[in-house]
Parts: structure tokens; C-alpha cells; sequence
């Protein structure tokens, strides 16, 4: 491959766009990294064996806690990278990533986990509901209404798209008129496995007002059935407040032991409403069925009982975001269990192991890079 940038949004966790950054580093192993924030220690080791390069960003004070806040600098933060010296950048984009400036006439592929969410059809849900929340989106809104002008004119900067899902590129066409080739995110399916189920229902997540955790805290404190309750986030102490004794939470955990709660549930359950959603995928490369809110990623991963019947079905959806409809989901799980099938859920899964993401994401940066040659660029 030629001198290769990719340029990520940015490192503080390792979370689904983390993971696909890896899996991109196992197509790109000498390339540089650049960054809009750094935290070492917070990302892994295959990430942060590459030389990472942050922005001015970097240096603002509290920036490993509050970098949310800094949002109005990140598109002169990410133009400030300087990448005329890499023939091609790969830009791993879910806020300012994609606005980075390549050199001219050099090839931009932008793999967009969404178009940025702060400033389109999600803004409000990223905010907390209630009057705290309209007063902090009302006095964010002029720095959003900028970003939104500025995601929009940056779009040319990009020479080709990757959707993460068909989901994505749907509004990948709608925000920036362009077409986009979908290349699913990678699981690592090996990482997991199942074991005889034990008698709770999981979920793993931020706890981030969009992930709609609540509707799962309201459903199972009335429901009575045990949950354990993976994650941590803004709303953390509002979600522990609301929930009953039958109700778990035990933070982030390692990988090993994610996995092994993954291995013993009785199923998983997805409330959000996401672009793609790796964990829906995790849990099903474990054999465990899903229940999930019935719109966004999920309709790509998740084969639903009530469309397919006893075609090897993986799980079951419910369509209105609230209590009601996931307490309804959960009992219409109890009753048909025994039509999922352990196995037939995990061959389900496979289909978006990392080996697969890793072949697709080569061979069309390939190709497009014969394009662009021939094109004349």
C-alpha cells in the first residue's frame, strides 16, 4: 500500500468505532494516526502500537473528562492536520473525522459509522429529556447549527464512502447526497461462545440518554426477572435510582468476563436505536436470542421471530420505544424460547467476523485506488 493516514474521531475508550479501527490498522499495519484526543492507556494495544498524532485539542484543560464540551473546535481541530505527505487517508468518522483535509488530488475513503448525530435526526436524543436538557441543547445550539453547516460543505473533501450497515447509507445519501458502499463492521465471533443459560436477562451498553436504558430498568422493575446491567455513563446515577433489587449493575468488565455473561444469559436486550450495534451481534455469536427495539442496525443483525417464523430465528422485536412494548417482547420470548436454536443464532453472527471486514475494507481501497489513477487524480 502506499504512505497511509487514517484519521479517528477519537481515543478514549474502546468502543464499536475502536474496534473497527483496529480491524482497519490490520489492513493499514504502518500507518500514522491522527487523532482530535488521545488518553493513553484507554484504547488497545494494536491501536496505540502506531504512531498517534493528536490535535491542539489535546492541551485544553480537562479534556480527558469533558471533551464532549469542546465540540465547536473539533472542525478547525481536524483541519488542522496536515496530510499532505500520505497518498491516501482513511478517515474512521462519526463527528469531525471526515472533514479532514486531504493532499491534493491524493485519495480520501471515509468509513462512516454515521453521519454526525449531535447536529442531525438524533440531536435531540443525545440530550438529557427534561428542562436541564432544553436549556443545554438551547445554549449549544449556534455551535450545532455551525458544525451542521460545516459537516455539510466538507462532504467534497471525501472521495469515496463506506456505510457501516445499509442503515447508514440510507442517510448517507439523504445528508450528503452521496452514494456509499456498505461494508459491515467486524465482530470478533471467536471471542465468544455459550454455555447452559442461567436464569437473567443482559444488557451492555453507555448509559447515554439516546440508548434508552431506562425503558429496560422501567420494564424489568415490573416485570420482576433478574437483569445484570454492563456499562457505565451520564445517566448512571439517575438508572441506579430507578432500579429494583432484581436489577444488577457491575460496571465495565474485562473482556474475558463480558464474554462469560454473555455465555450464561437468557437473552440479550438492545432498547436503542442504533446505527449498527456490535453488541446485538456479540450476543448472538454467543447463541443468545436478542430483543431488540425494532429500528435502525439491529433490523441488518437480528432475524426477528414474528417475520421469519421458525426460520432459524435469532430474536424478537418490539416497536414502540417504551416499557409497555419490551415487557410485551419479554413474554412473548418466554413463550416461544425453545424455537431458538444456540447454534443457528451463532452461524447468524458470523457473517460479520473480522476476517471478512478485513478482506472487503482491502480490496475496495484497492480497487479505488486503480480508479483514481485512471481517473487521473
Amino acid at each position: 500500500m502506499k504512505k497511509v493516514a487514517i484519521v479517528h474521531d477519537w481515543l478514549t475508550g474502546m468502543r464499536g468505532g475502536e474496534k473497527c479501527l483496529e480491524s482497519i490498522c490490520d489492513v493499514f499495519p504502518e500507518a500514522d494516526i491522527y487523532t482530535l484526543i488521545h488518553i493513553p492507556g484507554t484504547v488497545s494495544k494494536k491501536i496505540e502500537k502506531h504512531k498517534i498524532i493528536t490535535s491542539f485539542v489535546q492541551k485544553f484543560p480537562g479534556i480527558q473528562k469533558y471533551y464532549r464540551y469542546y465540540l465547536p473546535f473539533f472542525p478547525k481541530a481536524v483541519e488542522s492536520f496536515d496530510l499532505s505527505a500520505y497518498e491516501i487517508v482513511i478517515s474512521s468518522s462519526h463527528c469531525a473525522a471526515k472533514g479532514a483535509i486531504p493532499g491534493k488530488g491524493n485519495l480520501h475513503v471515509c468509513y462512516c459509522h454515521t453521519p454526525v448525530r449531535y447536529v442531525s435526526d438524533m440531536s435531540e436524543q443525545y440530550f438529557k429529556r427534561g428542562k436541564a436538557g432544553a436549556v443545554k441543547h438551547a445554549l449549544l445550539k449556534p455551535a450545532l447549527d455551525f458544525i451542521d453547516r460545516w459537516d455539510k460543505r466538507t462532504t467534497g473533501r471525501v472521495s469515496y464512502f463506506i456505510a457501516n450497515s445499509m442503515n447508514v447509507a440510507r442517510r448517507i445519501k439523504t445528508r450528503y447526497e452521496r452514494d456509499a458502499v456498505v461494508i459491515y463492521p467486524p465482530v470478533d465471533i471467536d471471542a465468544f461462545y455459550s454455555k447452559r443459560e442461567e436464569d437473567y436477562y443482559l444488557i451492555v451498553s453507555a448509559f447515554a440518554p439516546y440508548k434508552r436504558v431506562d425503558i429496560a430498568i422501567e420494564a424489568f422493575n415490573r416485570l420482576g426477572k433478574p437483569l445484570i446491567v454492563i456499562g457505565k455513563g451520564q445517566d448512571e446515577k439517575k438508572l441506579r435510582k430507578m432500579a429494583k433489587p432484581n436489577i444488577k449493575f457491575v460496571g465495565w468488565v474485562s473482556d474475558e468476563k463480558l464474554a462469560d455473561f454473555y455465555s450464561r444469559c437468557r437473552s440479550f436486550i438492545f432498547p436503542g436505536e442504533e446505527d449498527f450495534g456490535i453488541t446485538p451481534v456479540e450476543a448472538q455469536a454467543s447463541g443468545k436470542p436478542v430483543i431488540a427495539y425494532g429500528k435502525g442496525g439491529q433490523l441488518e443483525t437480528v432475524k426477528d421471530i414474528n417475520s421469519c417464523g421458525k426460520d432459524n430465528p435469532t430474536g424478537i422485536f418490539f416497536y414502540s420505544q417504551d416499557a409497555d412494548s419490551l415487557i410485551d417482547a419479554v413474554r412473548i420470548f418466554e413463550e416461544k424460547r425453545k424455537l431458538f436454536n444456540p447454534v443457528l443464532i451463532r452461524e447468524n453472527a458470523e457473517r460479520f467476523n473480522r476476517e471478512r471486514f478485513v478482506k472487503e475494507f482491502r480490496r475496495f481501497v484497492e480497487e479505488k485506488i486503480t480508479e483514481f489513477k485512471k481517473e487521473g487524480y
